[in-house]
């Protein structure tokens, strides 16, 4: 026993030699490790925008056509019902509730478990998914005209635009099959690193319709019909293009029915809080459609063609940098790095709102160009840009609030938490029927988009407190900086447009040539300008950096 004291005495500073070298290698690597994720979070938050730019661009192009082809008329309201019962699923389920729910549990078990064990919860959700989406989309296709009952009361005044949705309905409902398996498919694509494949999925979505639209819908008996046709095909396109990639990661699983899987258990447990919590917009959304079938005919059409407009910076900015942090937070979270998971959640937000603040007071102050340069032609009126319009300008003054969300949520449900936004989910909920009562009587349609603007303000408030109180948000002066810089640049953007429309231009009477040139000038300028008056009021781009940890 001396003998081997001696030893292993004599080895100790070799051993002590290489445990420091060892140690000094591992901090480098962990150094490394900090600044490749920093550029990857950047470089993938330009990645999903691009992408998502195209998807934006084209989803506008498609609303155009659309608006061009149906007008708002009692058919396009029975389309946009039939369009977005299952859109209101999808984003409820798919992109909202088990989305937020399973990146975790899979980024948990991608540094905890075996890859077989990945593959084999992976093979358990499918299957369990596509089980559910099964019976549920069988059911309601049966069901379709209680379904658009439920969703659109107010048709019942016109039997017949109920009976167009409702055959409309059983075109469109097998697209929430397909496309909650494209979002399983795209969750794990994102959690594996892989997030321009499932950014650019959408892409297919607006082909397909404009296809639809533009070849089919112009010479069909009834012109909505080819359209639904065009969002069936939509959702089975965008799952076949998902799935050769996941061949390729080595991450198809056989499908099999696994809900006792303890991981799957995890997720339905987190799934339902989630359920009120990242989806309260599309609740207070379709609380807006019950509603408005109950107002004058084409109010669902402009609600409809205002929320377009006001979710593409929403789904361009807030949604991509959401993308990009969820599995990232979720990372640090499961490796307990809680200063990682501040500092990613703070970057977030600084970069956000350079965006958000421009796009709100932009969105406001040219509501009707833009409404008017990318709907007005074909069947709809001048009247339908007016009042698109209108709304258009309320939604923007919440939009803000509504981009905050989708980053303050994933702070929450990234460390598994679902109960707190539930209750703070239900609150905003309950706040956006009240707003919805006082409003829409003296206001209309855009009572109803006012609503969303205030209850959004309300939710973003909470969720932002909540990460405050646990210090998942730290407050730093630079903040405070940061704030006051972007609200001097966005009061120069908004002199800008202001200045140049009082003009007088009437842009109703312009041509397309015309009102294109307009908003061109406007858009360039205005970002010269709010760029340039950002680094004129401090704003540096080691600002928008994430912090070192």
């Amino acid at each position: 026993m001396g003998g081997l004291s001696e030893i292993e005495v004599k080895r100790t500073p070799i051993n002590h030699f290489i445990s420091e070298l060892s140690a000094s290698k591992n901090i480098l690597l962990m150094d490394q490790t900090t600044v490749t994720s920093k550029k990857t979070l950047l470089r993938s938050s330009v990645l999903v925008s691009f992408c998502t730019l195209l998807s934006r661009i084209l989803g506008l192009a498609r609303d155009a056509a659309l608006a061009s082809v149906l007008g708002a008329s009692g058919s396009a309201d029975a389309f946009y019902v039939a369009f977005k019962i299952p859109n209101f699923f999808r984003r409820l389920f798919a992109e909202g509730a088990f989305a937020q729910a399973f990146v975790p549990v899979l980024s948990d078990y991608r540094i905890n478990n075996t890859k077989e064990e990945v593959r084999e919860l992976i093979g358990a959700v499918t299957g369990s998914l596509g089980v559910v989406l099964l019976a549920m989309t069988a059911l309601f296709m049966v069901a379709a005209p209680w379904v658009v009952y439920v969703f659109a009361p107010g048709f019942t005044d016109d039997p017949l635009q109920a009976s167009i949705a409702a055959e409309l309905l059983t075109i469109t409902f097998p697209y929430l099959l397909f496309i909650s398996l494209t979002a399983l498919a795209g969750s794990i694509l994102n959690a594996h690193g892989e997030y321009g494949v499932p950014a650019i999925t959408p892409i297919f979505l607006n082909v397909s319709l404009l296809v639809a639209t533009l070849y089919f819908a112009k010479e069909a008996a009834q012109a909505e019909t080819a359209v639904a046709w065009g969002v069936f095909f939509a959702g089975l396109i965008q799952l076949l293009f998902q799935v050769p990639f996941l061949a390729k990661m080595k991450l198809i699983a056989r499908p099999r029915i696994g809900f006792r899987h303890s991981g799957v258990k995890r997720i339905l447990l987190l799934m339902g809080p989630a359920l009120f919590g990242v989806s309260v917009g599309q609740i207070n959304l379709l609380l807006d459609t019950v509603l408005a079938s109950f107002l004058e005919t084409g109010s669902i059409t402009w609600l409809y063609l205002s929320d377009r407009l006001y979710e593409l910076p929403l789904g361009l900015f807030a949604i991509a940098i959401s993308t990009v942090i969820l599995p990232s937070l979720s990372r640090s979270f499961a490796a307990e790095n809680s200063a990682k998971f501040v500092s990613t959640l703070d970057w977030a937000l600084r970069v956000l709102v350079v965006i958000a603040l421009p796009s709100s007071v932009a969105l406001f102050f040219l509501a009707e160009p833009l409404i008017a340069t990318i709907f007005y032609r074909g069947a709809l009126s001048a009247n339908d840009v007016q009042m698109a319009a209108l709304s258009l300008q309320a939604y923007s003054i919440g939009l803000v609030f509504m981009m905050l969300i989708k980053v303050l949520a994933p702070g929450y449900y990234a460390r598994q938490d679902t109960k707190t936004p539930v209750r703070i989910g239900i609150i905003a909920m309950v706040s956006n029927m009240v707003f919805n009562l006082i409003l829409v009587w003296p206001f209309g349609h855009v009572g109803l988009a006012l609503a969303t603007s205030l209850s959004a303000g309300l939710n973003a408030f909470l969720l932002w407190r909540g990460l405050a109180k646990d210090k998942y948000f730290v407050w730093h002066v630079r903040w405070l900086r940061h704030v006051a810089s972007l609200f001097m640049a966005c009061c120069v953007l908004g002199g800008w447009i202001y200045f140049y429309q009082s003009r007088g231009i009437d842009w109703l009477l312009l041509s397309d040539i015309q009102r294109v040139g307009h908003v061109a000038i406007l858009v360039m300028v205005g970002v010269f300008l709010y760029g340039g008056s950002c680094f004129l009021f401090g704003l540096r781009a080691k600002d928008l950096k994430v912090a070192a940890v």
